[in-house]
């Protein structure tokens, strides 16, 4: 496990380094997620081996720390990233990022193009959400029908472990309360640009794969003309490495097609 100081107070950014070669796959996790969990299977996937690996938990989540006066945004979550791969001496990587790590993976490809070469984005949320639903249900906008962090945190918090079933609630506990919320309100409403406007202006490499089940996306044509490769992966959900591991590492190695690379020199752990 690695750790650095990312925010001013000596909070902590953390995640499962595999050692390979460069370039560098960061793999980002989606809202009350943990990287490591959910893509252990995937990166150890002959087609994924051999790589050098971040298996990055946003702050807020999984290992990282959970600091309760942090703004938790897409733009805040991929500075600290940001921040953290800067310290580490990564730039120009493959990002793989599945729902709101999608997100933050555009986020941070667009506010540090250095850091961020291919992009791998695993059924991403691209568009804000303008009316919120009156009653829960799984995601983002489930946790987002609390209309206040305060009325989250005093009932919405264990209702919503209880709402989402045992799977997803076995690392959305990890999370700190306030990050699930706030990151949850951003992903929703506070996005300008927008994730999608800001997909489609990249100039890098962009892969979106989607579960088939869900059939043709709308947008299809649209991302397309934008020179984004949008891939349907059969016999999945939400949760495409989970749900079908074989044909995600075949999508993602077809993503990031295979090229001269160099072996990275070994570091100590801090």
């Amino acid at each position: 496990m690695r750790s650095v100081k990312v925010l001013p107070d000596g909070s902590c950014l953390r995640w499962v380094e595999i050692p390979g070669t460069r370039p560098t796959r960061v793999y980002l996790h989606g809202l009350g997620a943990s990287s490591a969990p959910y893509y252990s299977a995937a990166i150890t996937h002959p087609d994924l081996t051999g790589s050098h690996s971040l298996l990055i938990d946003l702050l807020g989540f999984g290992i990282s720390d959970r600091p309760t006066d942090a703004t938790y945004t897409l733009g805040m979550h991929a500075d600290v990233v940001a921040r953290a791969l800067r310290l580490v001496t990564v730039t120009g990587a493959d990002v793989i990022g599945h729902s709101m790590g999608g997100a933050v993976a555009v986020a941070l490809a667009a506010r540090h193009p250095d850091l961020v070469r291919r992009l791998v984005l695993v059924d991403p949320p691209l568009d804000p959400v303008e009316q919120l639903p009156t009653t829960k249900r799984p995601g983002s906008s489930g946790i987002g029908v609390y209309r206040s962090e305060e009325e989250f945190l005093d009932h919405g918090w264990d209702e919503t472990l209880e709402f989402v079933g045992p799977q997803w609630a076995a690392t959305m506990r990890q999370a700190g309360p306030h990050a699930l919320y706030r990151s949850a309100r951003s992903l929703l409403h506070d996005t300008v640009p927008t994730t999608r406007q800001h997909l489609e202006a990249l100039p890098i490499p962009r892969t979106l794969l989607y579960p088939a089940a869900d059939g043709p996306r709308s947008d299809d044509d649209r991302l397309t003309a934008a020179g984004v490769t949008v891939v349907p992966v059969p016999d999945c959900g939400h949760n495409i490495m989970l749900d079908n591991v074989d044909a995600f590492a075949r999508a993602v190695r077809a993503a990031l097609p295979a090229e001269p690379q160099y072996r990275l020199p070994a570091t100590a752990t801090t």
